[in-house]
């Protein structure tokens, strides 16, 4: 379990990062055994290997495909199996010696503290007792998979045959698991089961010949032998109607019939309705911030947030509307229907637009740009109704898919087109695909460090590309820069209805309020926003507390580099090191300002 004077040891472990490397470097070894380069260089590895066992479908996506017969182990021994591999790991990381390692492995060090942080986090938290969830839940991750799979040789085929049939499997022991968290009063939030119902109302409701599952069936294959072919396809069509989409119609029942009527509710929505939900909470918190912040600090830092946020707002929109107060100017922008999209089409090419321009602006911010390629899809219409309004999956390592910004186009007429520019600046360059494309792309860096991170960072980036956007000059006009304006308000506010619902006892209706009067979110939007954290506890905190590091870390090199510093530089060093928690990214940037002004002390 996660503890804090565990985390806070491994935040107190960055103080000797810079003292250390100005005193000479790490020393000979530690007392025994391998140096520690070399264990924690052996830990990662291991650490690796661990989390591709226990998310068989993400390895899929990183093209590990040699686990691409399996699905996640939920069952009661796979679930202590990982808790003792955890536990495991945590003390093996503990046995290695900080302050004998060089710079970078310290990096790595503080890195592998933060991922076995977050596997404690979900055990604290007991996870798979209780959680519903209706924007990245299994029935999501089962359909999306079938996009990433490949099928260039028969075995691939047989390893999604395996796959396919191991569905029905989780499905049914996902279900075991949530009735066991009824016995014991730890149930998901209504609001949560009441999407994934309708999410699974909808799919049900169509041919599933329509569902990813059934697709493979229609491949070509023309590389393999005809009996192979004829094999594979008789496979997946009977896995996808005789298997996949039974279980799934049982766990909608389930959803329905068993888990809604005891569903939390009202004042009870938040975790503090569910026993064990304030460890939890905090226990979120730590691993979306990085930080030993309380959830009352963080709600008042999102007060005077979202105060001087609206503030900048105001001023800019008096400029084109008057002075008119946050409400006022919602419903200003909502009655004029020339502010929102018409048709679907239109959000994915303003999206592509977006990303064009910035593509060729970045060279003069950026030393390298990512080898990849992004392309914009529309968020399936199955998931659509309930889900967020965009989010980006990052491309194949290989380079056998591009990355890809999924935007949601349903029902166009409520998306803002204001605020489409911040949203494609955000996902796509200079945010997520900048960041996570170029990660991957690191030599030398530990094969977990390439691919996973801390939220913090690469939310806290994402969100900080939306203003460096306005810098690169990239918003077309000052709508679109408004809209950027009211993107940084709904993510300040978002520190506070988080806190509100899962720490004060706030209801689904006063987090929507909140929104509706400090933020220019149209109601659609509110909505599936205050569902989405009641959902997903702590997660959207990590923006907001991200993006204000980062800016802070700008401001202190630029005022100790003066003329000499370099927004080009800057941002080299900050990606440089992958997606790495919050103190450990401020003592890589911190020793680098550190050695940029000695090195020009020199110099003059």
């Amino acid at each position: 379990m996660v503890t804090v004077s565990r985390t806070s040891a491994v935040l107190a472990a960055t103080a000797a990062l810079v003292g250390a490397a100005a005193c000479g470097g790490p020393g000979e070894g530690s007392a025994g055994g391998e140096p520690p380069a070399t264990e924690i260089a052996a830990l990662s590895s291991r650490y690796w290997d661990a989390y591709l066992s226990w998310n068989p479908l993400q390895a899929t996506y990183l093209g590990v495909h040699r686990l691409g017969d399996r699905v996640p182990d939920i069952t009661p021994a796979g679930r202590t199996a990982r808790a003792r591999e955890v536990a495991d790991l945590a003390d093996a990381l503990d046995a290695i010696d900080f302050d004998f390692l060089p710079e970078e492995d310290r990096l790595t060090y503080l890195a592998l503290a933060h991922q076995i942080d977050l596997a404690e986090a979900r055990l604290t938290c007991a996870v798979e007792d209780w959680v519903v969830d209706h924007r990245h839940g299994f029935q999501l991750d089962f359909l999306h998979i079938a996009t990433a799979q490949p099928l260039a040789t028969p075995v691939d085929g047989e390893r999604m045959i395996r796959r396919w049939n191991a569905m029905p499997d989780y499905i049914d022991q996902a279900i075991s698991n949530l009735r066991g968290g009824i016995e014991i009063g730890r149930v998901a939030p209504q609001a949560s089961v009441h999407r994934t119902i309708l999410q699974l109302d909808a799919l049900l409701g169509s041919p599933v010949e329509e569902w990813p599952v059934y697709g493979p069936a229609g491949a070509s294959l023309d590389t393999w032998p005809e009996g192979a072919r004829r094999n594979f396809r008789t496979s997946i069509r009977e896995a996808a109607v005789d298997r996949i989409r039974p279980a799934y119609e049982r766990y909608r029942d389930f959803l329905r019939d068993e888990l809604f009527p005891r569903s939390r509710t009202g004042p009870e929505a938040g975790l503090g309705g569910l026993p064990g939900g304030a460890e939890c909470y905090r226990a979120l918190i730590r691993v979306n911030t990085n930080l030993d912040l309380t959830a009352g600090e963080i709600h008042e830092t999102g007060l005077a947030q979202v105060a001087s946020t609206n503030r900048a707002l105001l001023a800019l929109a008096s400029e084109q509307f008057g002075s008119l107060p946050p409400q006022e100017l919602r419903q200003r922008l909502s009655g004029d229907r020339e502010m929102f999209f018409r048709w679907p089409d239109e959000i994915v090419g303003t999206a592509k637009e977006a990303y064009s321009r910035a593509r060729e602006v970045a060279p003069g911010w950026f030393p390298d740009l990512p080898g990849s390629e992004m392309e914009v899809s529309p968020i399936p219409l199955y998931e659509a109704p309930n889900s967020s309004v965009a989010y980006y999956r990052q491309p194949a390592p290989d380079g056998s898919r591009p990355g890809t910004y999924y935007v949601n186009t349903y029902r166009p007429e409520t998306r803002p087109r204001y605020q489409a520019e911040a949203l494609a600046f955000h996902e796509g360059l200079p945010g997520h695909h900048l960041q996570v494309a170029l990660a991957q792309e690191i030599e030398g860096m530990p094969e977990f460090r390439l691919h996973l991170g801390s939220m913090a960072f690469a939310e806290g980036w994402a969100l900080y590309a939306e203003l460096l956007a306005d810098e690169m000059g990239l918003y077309s006009d000052d709508l679109q820069r408004l809209g950027r304006l009211s993107y940084d308000a709904w993510r300040a506010s978002r520190l506070v209805v988080d806190t509100g619902i899962h720490s004060r006892g706030w209801t689904r209706d006063e987090a929507a309020d909140f929104l509706r009067r400090y933020t220019l979110l149209s109601e659609a939007n509110i909505e599936n926003e205050v569902d989405r954290y009641i959902t997903s506890p702590a997660q959207a905190l990590s923006y907001k507390i991200g993006q204000m590091e980062i800016l802070a870390l700008r401001t202190e090199a630029m005022e100790a580099l003066g003329p000499r510093y370099s927004a080009s530089e800057f941002h080299e060093k900050v990606l440089s090191g992958g997606a790495l928690p919050l103190p450990a990214l401020r003592e890589s940037v911190t020793s680098w300002i550190a050695a940029r002004t000695e090195t020009d002390a020199a110099g003059n």
